[in-house]
């Protein structure tokens, strides 16, 4: 049973109809004891860091998180899940879960011309080889819509980047824990199959 982690944050809803396609047995809570005795946890949403950390705090669901981490469940960031696991975001100054060292950053495009947030359909490049990313080909595409992005502090949690303007992380990870900056929900047959590898993952 996967649990989907229930913050007030949006698109819980599609992660959980993904699962479902898949016939992956899910839950949507918000109980802190839910989440610490769950066998696998999905840490998605869309929203603001500052109101989702807030959100967090008073349910009780950080420490949870945290504990879950701890214990070596394996767990799944997905978009807001993947920047507040972070030590720090630049939105609204917020400190974060603190689960792999370094912070969330704004796209600064004034000279360049890009849009943000940088919202649609990007090439997502494997930089190291990780059983949620297993079968991902070169050319391959994701689903994006977000205004900051993950800078873990050292390279080594990095998995995969995205060119948008420069090379940015878009899948991060240490030990049990595994991040998407992409919406692998939103993200068709591709974005299917990385959620089928989470599910079957087994970290070391």
């Amino acid at each position: 049973m996967i649990t989907i982690v229930d913050y007030n944050a949006g698109n819980l809803t599609s992660v959980k109809r993904a699962l479902e396609h898949l016939g992956i047995a899910n839950q949507i809570s918000a109980d802190p004891e839910v989440v610490r005795r769950s066998e696998r946890i999905i840490f998605p949403g869309v929203g603001h860091a500052r109101a989702a950390m807030e959100v967090l705090q008073t349910r009780g669901l950080d420490s949870a998180l945290k504990e879950a981490f701890g214990r070596g469940t394996p767990i799944l960031g997905i978009c807001i899940g993947c920047q507040i696991i972070l030590a720090h975001s630049e939105e609204g100054d917020t400190p974060g879960l603190n689960l792999i060292p370094g912070v969330c950053a704004h796209f600064q495009f004034q000279e360049k011309g890009l849009k943000v947030p940088h919202m649609g359909w990007n090439t997502v490049t494997v930089t190291q080889n990780h059983p949620v990313l297993a079968h991902l080909k070169p050319g391959d595409s994701f689903y994006f819509v977000h205004s900051y992005y993950p800078q873990p502090a050292e390279a080594s949690h990095v998995f995969a980047t995205c060119d948008y303007g420069f090379n940015f992380p878009v899948a991060i990870g240490v030990e049990n824990l595994f991040a998407l900056q992409f919406h692998a929900e939103k993200s068709g047959p591709l974005g299917l199959r990385v959620l089928e590898n989470f599910a079957r993952w087994t970290p070391c």
